[in-house]
C-alpha cells in the first residue's frame, strides 16, 4: 500500500528517457475541449428518451443533471488544481486511499466509460448517416458504420494531439451551430404559433412509475449528456498553466452547455408530440422536420448531428488513451501502455488498446440489441461515471490531509458531500430506476477489469522472480590456487 505523496516523483525518475506530453492546450482551446466533450451525442440522439420517462418536461432532468455535474466539478476543480497530472480519478483515489486494486478499479471504470461514450456516439453517428443517405436502416449495416467510425477516430487520435484538439475545434463550432439552428428555427416556429407550450410543463410518466421514480431515470439518462467536464483533467500535462486555468473554464462550459440544454429541450417537447419523440435516436432532425417543413436545413441537420456525435467519440477517445498512458507511468497498469511515438508524441500502446475495446464493445450490443442501443450505452455510461464520480467526492476530502507545496483551488466541504450524495442517489436501482441492461453491461466491464488486474499480477510477480540474480553454488566455485 503507496501513500507517499512523492511516488510520482518515483515513477518519473525511473524514466527518464520516455517523451513528456506536449503541452498545446491554452485557455481557448480548453474551453472549446471542454464544451465540445459536454456538448454532442446526449442532446442529439437522448432528447427523446428523456422525454420517454417524464413527458414535455424533458428539460428538468437536464437542469438537475447540470446541478449535480456542477457539484461534482468542484470537486474535481481541487483535484486537478492540486495535483495537475494526467490519469485524473484514478490518480486522486491512489493518493488518497493507496490500495492499488481499487485504483485499478476506477482507473478501468473511467476509461470503459471512456468507451461506453464512444460507442454510445458511433451508434448515434450510424443512425444519422442512414438518415442523410437515405439508406434503409439494418444491423449489420449500421454495425459496421460504427465501427469504421471507431477505426477513422483512432487514426485521428494516434496523428498526434495538436491535430486532434484542432479538428476538436471545428467539430465544436459545427455542433454548437447545429444546436442553435435548432433553437433559432424553433423559435421561428413558436412565434408564428406552432408551437404547443402546454406539453412543456406537462408530466407524463410511464405506469409503472410515480413522477420522483421517473425523474430520477430520467436525470440518471440526461447526465450522459452533462458528462465531459471531467474528462479535460486527463489533458493536465498537456495544458499550460493548468492550476490557474482550469477553474473558470471548466464552470464557464458547464453553464454554456446547461443554457444551450434548457432551450434545446423546451423548444423540441414545444413543436413535437411526445409520441413522436420517443423512441428517435435523431430526435433533432424530427424537431426541424416538424418546425419548417420542406427546410433546407432538413437535410443538412443529419450531416451536423454526424459532425456533433464525432466530437464526442474523439474527446472520449483521447481521455481514455491518456488515463491509460498516465497510469502505466505510475506502475499502477502495465508499462507498455505507457509508450510514446517518438516523432508524433502520442501513447499510441493506449490508443490502439482502448480502440480495440471499443469494436469489441460495438460487436457485442449491436448483435444483441434490445430497445435503443444509444440509451442502453448512453445511460452505462452515466451509471459509471456517477459510480466514480461519488468516489471522487469522497476522495477530495481525504486528501485535505495531503498538502501541496503550491495554491491550488479549494471547494467548501458541503459540495462534495452533496454531490456524493446525489451521485450515489442516481446509482442505485431502486432509487434510479435504471433498466437492468445497464447494469449487464457495467458488471461485464467491471468483470473484464478484474481478470486484468489479475493477469498483470500474476505477470508481474513472475517477472520479479525471473529477475532475482541467482547465486551460483557453492560446490562449482573455483578455489583460488597458491
Amino acid at each position: 500500500m503507496t501513500k507517499d505523496p512523492s511516488w510520482t516523483q518515483v515513477v518519473k525518475t525511473a524514466e527518464p528517457e520516455q517523451p513528456q506530453l506536449k503541452r498545446v492546450l491554452g485557455p481557448g482551446l480548453l474551453l472549446l475541449f471542454i464544451v465540445g466533450d459536454i456538448l454532442g451525442t446526449g442532446i442529439y440522439a437522448l432528447t427523446g428518451q428523456v422525454a420517454a420517462e417524464v413527458g414535455g418536461a424533458a428539460w428538468l432532468p437536464f437542469l438537475l443533471a447540470f446541478a449535480v455535474a456542477t457539484v461534482t466539478a468542484f470537486s474535481y476543480l481541487e483535484l486537478v488544481t492540486k495535483y495537475p497530472q494526467a490519469a485524473g480519478a484514478a490518480l486522486y483515489t491512489h493518493k488518497a486511499f493507496g490500495i492499488h486494486f481499487f485504483t485499478f478499479i476506477v482507473c478501468f471504470i473511467v476509461m470503459t466509460s471512456g468507451i461506453t461514450s464512444a460507442s454510445t456516439a458511433s451508434r448515434a453517428f450510424a443512425a444519422n448517416l442512414l438518415v442523410a443517405f437515405g439508406i434503409p436502416d439494418a444491423t449489420v449495416t449500421t454495425m459496421l458504420i460504427a465501427l469504421a467510425f471507431i477505426v477513422l477516430i483512432m487514426l485521428v487520435n494516434l496523428r498526434g494531439v495538436t491535430e486532434s484538439v484542432w479538428l476538436n475545434v471545428l467539430l465544436t463550432l459545427v455542433e454548437l451551430s447545429g444546436l442553435l439552428l435548432v433553437i433559432l428555427i424553433g423559435m421561428w416556429a413558436i412565434s408564428g404559433g406552432n408551437a404547443d407550450w402546454s406539453r412543456v410543463v406537462a408530466f407524463e410518466t410511464p405506469e409503472d412509475k410515480n413522477v420522483l421514480l421517473a425523474v430520477s431515470t430520467a436525470t440518471s439518462l440526461a447526465f450522459f449528456a452533462m458528462v465531459g467536464f471531467e474528462d479535460s483533467v486527463n489533458m493536465a500535462e498537456e495544458t499550460k498553466e493548468p492550476s490557474r486555468i482550469f477553474p473558470r473554464m471548466m464552470l464557464t462550459g458547464l453553464g454554456i452547455a446547461a443554457v444551450i440544454y434548457v432551450l434545446v429541450s423546451i423548444t423540441v417537447v414545444a413543436l413535437v408530440p411526445i409520441g413522436d419523440l420517443v423512441g428517435s435516436e435523431t430526435p433533432l432532425v424530427t424537431a426541424v422536420e416538424a418546425a419548417a417543413p420542406g427546410f433546407p436545413i432538413n437535410d443538412l441537420l443529419p450531416f451536423i448531428s454526424m459532425f456533433a456525435v464525432a466530437n464526442t467519440a474523439l474527446i472520449n477517445m483521447m481521455m481514455a488513451s491518456r488515463l491509460l498512458y498516465g497510469m502505466s507511468r505510475q506502475q499502477v497498469l502495465p508499462p507498455f501502455l505507457a509508450k510514446v511515438a517518438p516523432k508524433r508524441r502520442t501513447p499510441w500502446a493506449a490508443i490502439l488498446f482502448t480502440s480495440a475495446l471499443a469494436v469489441g464493445l460495438i460487436v457485442y450490443v449491436s448483435l444483441d440489441a434490445e430497445g435503443s442501443i444509444v440509451a442502453l450505452l448512453g445511460g452505462t455510461t452515466s451509471l459509471l461515471l456517477l459510480t466514480v464520480f461519488a468516489v471522487v467526492n469522497v476522495t477530495v476530502l481525504v486528501l485535505r490531509r495531503q498538502p501541496v507545496d503550491h495554491g491550488h483551488f479549494r471547494t467548501p466541504v458541503v459540495l462534495p458531500v452533496l454531490g456524493a450524495l446525489s451521485c450515489l442517489y442516481l446509482v442505485f436501482p431502486w432509487t434510479s430506476g435504471r433498466p437492468p441492461g445497464q447494469y449487464g453491461i457495467a458488471l461485464v466491464l467491471l468483470a473484464v477489469g478484474v481478470v486484468l488486474w489479475v493477469v498483470e499480477r500474476i505477470y508481474t510477480r513472475s517477472k520479479r522472480r525471473g529477475d532475482r540474480p541467482v547465486e551460483e553454488p557453492v560446490a562449482e566455485r573455483s578455489e583460488p590456487q597458491g
